[in-house]
C-alpha cells in the first residue's frame, strides 16, 4: 500500500528527491515539498507534473523551530520525513518527528551553526527517545554518507573476515563553466572543506592541517587526479560500527582553480562563520559570501564530465587470503540533468534518500531508535542503487 513522504528542502538534492520518489508510486502515494521558498517547491512541482503526470504538494516551512515542523505533520501525516534542509535544521526536525511519531531520515549530520564541527553525538543522544516513541531515525542516507557506508557493509558481508584499511574516495571531475561555485550549499561545503582534516588509525584519531595531505588516485572512467585528505562524518560511524577497521580516511579532489580561489577568499576573511558588524548591522562573512555564489542547482544545464565515488578495502578476504577490493559508482552530470535538471553531485545524494524510505516504508529496514545506515542489511539497498539510477561496479586494486 503506497505511503506518505513529505520532502523538507528544495535545493538540488531536494529536487532529485522529489522526482525520483514520483518514479514509483507503488511505495511513494502522496508527496509534499516543502522549504523556507514555497515558489522553489512550485518549480519543481511543475516539473514532475509535467514529466511524469503527477501532482504533488508544496508548502512553506521555516524548518528551524520545530512547532513549524509539527503543524505540517499535522496537516499532512506523512509515514516519513525526508530532511534534505540545511544540516543546522536536523535537530529541529528530528525533535518534530519525536513529537509526531514520523519516521526521519536525513543525509547529513548536524552541526552547530557558530562552529564547524561535525560529529554524530548529538543525533546519537536520540537513541533512546526514538526507540521509546517506537520509531526509526535513519542518519546520514545520501551517498557519502550512505552509499559509502552500505558499500562497505556489503564488502565485509561478501568478502572480508576483517576490514583492515579503507580509504574512501570522492572525485567530481566535471567541469560547470563557472569562474567559482560549489555543488552543494555553499556554506556547508565551505565549512567542511576549510576545517581540519581528520582519520583513524591504530585506535586513535589523527588531525591535519586543511588541505594539507594529499596525493594522485586513479579514478575509473576518469584518470589519476590530485585528491585531499579530509574528516567525513561517515568515518565516525564506521569506526564505531567496525571496530576492527585498522585504518579509514577520506579522499576528495579539488581543481587547482577551485582551490586558488578558496585561499583568496579565506585570506581576506569571507569564509569566516563569525558575525562581523558592517554598516551597522551583523552579518556572517560566509553568509554574504553564499549569496553572492551561483545556486549549486542552477549549475546542472551546463555541466559536463563524471563523478566517481567508491570504497577501497584491503583487509583478511574469506579465504583467509589479503584481498584488496575496490566498489564504486560513475555519475554523469549532463544524464543526471536530463533526468531530474540538477547535477551529479546533487543526483548521488538524492537517489540514495528515496532509496532509504523506500526500505523503511517497505519493512525491509526495520527497528526502533536511532541508525546509521551501515546496520542494515546492504543487499536490497544495493539491488536498489542499479534499479534507480546508480549502478556499482567492483574491481581489484
Amino acid at each position: 500500500m503506497a505511503k506518505k513522504v513529505m520532502i523538507i528542502g528544495a535545493g538540488g538534492v531536494g529536487q532529485v528527491v522529489a522526482h525520483k520518489c514520483a518514479q514509483v508510486p507503488e511505495v511513494f502515494g502522496e508527496i509534499l515539498l516543502s522549504s523556507r521558498t514555497k515558489a522553489k517547491c512550485d518549480r519543481i512541482a511543475a516539473r514532475i507534473q509535467e514529466k511524469y503526470n503527477r501532482k504533488i504538494q508544496t508548502a512553506a516551512l521555516d524548518a528551524d523551530k520545530p512547532k513549524n515542523t509539527i503543524k505540517l505533520i499535522k496537516k499532512f501525516k506523512p509515514d516519513i520525513v525526508i530532511n534534505v534542509a540545511l544540516p543546522y535544521q536536523d535537530l529541529p526536525i528530528m525533535e518534530a518527528c519525536l513529537a509526531t511519531k514520523t519516521h526521519y531520515l536525513d543525509t547529513a549530520n548536524y552541526e552547530p551553526k557558530d562552529v564547524a564541527k561535525f560529529e554524530y553525538k548529538w543525533q546519537w543522544a536520540y537513541q533512546d527517545k526514538f526507540r521509546e516513541a517506537g520509531i526509526m531515525a535513519v542518519l546520514g542516507c545520501g551517498f557519502d554518507p550512505g552509499v559509502t557506508n552500505i558499500f562497505i557493509a556489503y564488502m565485509k558481508k561478501h568478502y572480508f573476515k576483517k576490514m583492515k584499511y579503507i580509504d574512501i574516495v570522492d572525485c567530481n571531475a566535471g567541469d560547470h563553466g563557472k569562474a567559482f561555485a560549489t555543488n552543494f550549499n555553499p556554506e556547508i561545503n565551505i565549512r567542511e572543506i576549510t576545517q581540519k582534516g581528520r582519520y583513524y588509525e591504530n585506535g586513535e584519531w589523527k588531525e591535519i592541517d586543511p588541505l594539507s595531505v594529499h596525493k594522485p588516485i586513479d579514478y575509473p572512467e576518469v584518470g589519476p587526479r590530485e585528491s585531499y585528505l579530509l574528516f567525513h562524518e561517515e568515518l565516525e560511524s564506521l569506526v564505531k560500527n567496525f571496530p576492527e577497521i585498522e585504518r579509514i580516511r577520506f579522499w576528495m579532489t579539488f581543481s587547482e582553480n577551485y582551490l586558488t580561489h578558496l585561499r583568496v577568499l579565506q585570506n581576506v576573511g569571507l569564509t569566516r562563520i563569525d558575525p562581523i558588524v558592517f554598516q551597522g548591522k551583523k552579518i556572517v562573512p560566509l553568509e554574504f559570501l553564499k549569496a553572492l555564489l551561483p545556486e549549486p542547482a542552477s549549475l546542472g544545464e551546463n555541466y559536463k564530465g563524471k563523478t566517481v565515488i567508491g570504497v577501497q578495502i584491503e583487509g583478511e578476504g574469506q579465504n583467509n587470503q589479503i584481498e584488496r577490493r575496490f566498489i564504486y559508482n560513475v555519475c554523469d552530470h549532463a544524464e543526471s540533468y536530463k533526468e531530474t535538471g540538477t547535477q551529479a553531485v546533487a543526483y548521488t545524494t538524492g537517489v540514495p534518500a528515496m532509496i532509504g524510505a523506500m526500505m523503511v516504508l517497505t519493512g525491509v529496514w526495520q527497528g526502533k531508535g536511532v541508525f546509521n545506515v551501515e546496520e542494515f542489511d546492504p543487499d536490497p539497498f544495493m539491488e536498489k542503487l542499479n534499479q534507480y539510477g546508480l549502478p556499482w561496479h567492483e574491481t581489484t586494486f
